[in-house]
């Protein structure tokens, strides 16, 4: 997946973060022995691997809430309670941990 919004504007954020503690001096690094950019990177790192994964389990939700809400919705028209709502979470069940899988096994 392409660098989105989100990606970006925790890329411009870290990057100002990292600035910052450049700029504040080697005192505060040579007090701690610890490294902001370092740690800023890493943080950078993880939140673009977990994209992915944080948008699989977005859709998972959405399948369930919107095919579950169809089928409930079906039910109100038809008369056919419980099984429209039953079907459309099974449905969005099956949907929702098909696109989840399709991440999964891409890593």
């Amino acid at each position: 997946m392409g660098g989105t919004a989100f990606d970006e504007a925790c890329s411009r954020l870290l990057a100002d973060l990292a600035g910052l503690v450049h700029r504040g001096g080697a005192m505060a690094k040579k007090q701690t022995g610890f490294s902001f950019t370092r740690s800023a990177q890493s943080l950078q790192d993880n939140i673009r691997r977990a994209g992915p994964a944080a948008g699989a389990s977005y859709t998972l939700i959405g399948a369930i809430m919107l095919l579950g809400g169809l089928g409930y919705g079906v039910d109100r028209w038809q008369g056919t309670a419980p099984w429209g709502l039953f079907v459309g979470l099974l449905l969005g069940l099956i949907v929702g941990f098909y696109e989840l899988a399709k991440v999964v096994w891409r890593q």
